[in-house]
């Protein structure tokens, strides 16, 4: 028997969840159920790793979380396509580029591995990108979009915030130069800029419902009952959150259970 750190194993207990409604059923991706696993992405090949790893022993043994996090991520580094998704958009304009400009740009589906090939990605004058990626007022050591700073779009070239649209507090746009001289293949291309940041195309983006998990449990061994407190008591009341985003054409069409490193923000699974 193999604990996994931050989670409950006991049948009883885990059909208490489903039953009293703490959990969508057997197959929550928070769950510790094989169906649950499947669901929240984790491959064949990561358990086997995971086993491998941990090795056999006839007493019970408590592992951290975080090994079967790094199985995962290491099988899924080498077999994830990636793709381009924003979680929290935020629009940002290209000012010096027409407003019907379309084009098409060529992305390795793995950078590591070009078996994977490439796909057609849509780019427009106005695209969506991640919040979190400007700041009116930068933090020090922030490397991402500012008013008056540059940037990188990844793929296409060089950015220069010169205006920001506000709702009140809340910046609703930011309105950008693209140094053209920037662009892939020209001189400029090589300018050195600190900061890369991905976005989808807003005339092409398709609308997403983007679940984030976390642990089910705030602590480390919910399945014991000292201290006249059982595991009711530590569910993570933030263990699931979901986000209306956006992502890219070729990542609306995967099939169920196709794995996926969304660039920037790391892997999930449709």
């Amino acid at each position: 028997r193999l604990n996994i750190n931050y989670t409950v194993m006991s049948k009883r207990k885990l059909m208490a969840l489903v039953n009293e409604g703490l959990v969508g059923g057997w197959d929550d991706p928070r769950m510790p159920t094989l169906q649950g696993l499947r669901r929240r992405g984790y491959t064949p090949a990561s358990l086997r790793l995971l086993a491998d790893r941990v090795g056999i022993s006839k007493q019970n043994s408590l592992i951290d979380f975080s090994i079967l996090e790094g199985c995962v991520r290491e099988d899924l580094d080498a077999n994830a396509p990636r793709r381009m998704a924003v979680v929290d958009p935020l629009k940002l304009v290209i000012t010096n580029l027409d407003g019907g400009h379309d084009e098409h740009l060529s992305f390795a589906n793995h950078p590591k591995n070009e078996a994977f090939g490439a796909r057609s990605v849509p780019f427009s004058n106005e695209v969506w990108i991640e919040r979190e990626d400007f700041a009116e007022i930068p933090p020090k050591g922030f490397h991402r979009l500012t008013l008056g700073g540059e940037v990188r779009l990844r793929g296409v070239g060089i950015v220069k915030c010169v205006d920001i649209i506000k709702a009140g507090e809340r910046v609703e746009q930011v309105r950008c130069t693209l140094d053209l001289e920037s662009r892939a293949g020209l001189p400029g291309a090589d300018r050195k800029i600190k900061g890369t940041i991905h976005w989808v195309s807003a005339r092409h983006a398709i609308p997403a419902e983007i679940r984030l998990y976390d642990r089910l449990f705030s602590v480390p061994d919910p399945d014991n009952d000292e201290g006249g407190k059982d595991y009711h008591h530590y569910i993570n009341p933030e263990s699931v959150r979901i986000e209306r985003g956006f992502v890219e054409p070729a990542a609306a069409t995967e099939a169920p259970e196709q794995h996926l490193q969304f660039e920037r923000l790391g892997y999930f699974v449709a």
